[in-house]
């Protein structure tokens, strides 16, 4: 027990709070990382960190998260698409850019928001982002091997029917596909998920 407690006034002896600069006693000491605080002082400023974490999930306008999500989805469909055309090489591996642009675009457009319902958002539109991706690339390099053997018939878009759409989305599926999709899930799911605050250390 003396030992105990003589490791603890060296634990506090000289210290002093980051904060507010008072001389820190061993039961008016937190560690915070590489800092220290008096209890009060880490109170307020744990306090102002949940309220400004909580305000991150608060009063989210899903509307313009929706749009954000829509646009980042476009853009990375887009891309991939665009790659496709200009190298005629389908490097999946873009593919999960539509992940992170659809969660930053859920972020960007709500306002730094971060909550549950924004990553049911982004994971739909980021999904459906995908397949959108995956049909435009499919339809290129089939409506290309159509023209190379003389056939006047093109895939077009958007698609006659759901039973076409899922013969072109799945021509040529692999395992890598299914490892880009989970990515790109991933991605929609973890940019936009809420800030989880570790267990107060005066507890």
């Amino acid at each position: 027990m003396a030992e105990s407690s003589e490791s603890e006034v060296v634990a506090g002896a000289g210290e002093h709070c980051a904060q507010c600069g008072k001389s820190l006693t061993p039961t008016d000491r937190v560690a915070a990382g590489d800092r220290v605080f008096c209890r009060s002082c880490y109170a307020n400023l744990r306090a102002e960190l949940e309220q400004a974490v909580g305000e991150m999930s608060s009063e989210i306008n899903y509307v313009n998260g929706t749009v954000g999500a829509i646009l980042g989805g476009a853009v990375g469909a887009l891309v991939w698409w665009a790659f496709t055309v200009l190298t005629n090489i389908s490097f999946g591996l873009i593919a999960v850019g539509i992940g992170f642009a659809v969660g930053w675009g859920v972020v960007k457009f709500s306002g730094g928001k971060r909550s549950h319902g924004l990553q049911a958002i982004s994971i739909v539109v980021a999904l459906a982002s995908y397949c959108a991706a995956t049909y435009f690339v499919n339809m290129t390099f089939i409506n290309r091997a159509l023209e190379k053997q003389g056939e006047a018939m093109r895939i077009g878009f958007p698609p006659q029917s759901f039973e076409l759409f899922g013969r072109v989305l799945s021509s040529d599926l692999g395992l890598m596909d299914l490892v880009f999709v989970a990515i790109v899930v991933y991605q929609a799911w973890s940019i936009p998920k809420p800030v989880a605050l570790p267990p107060s250390l005066t507890t």
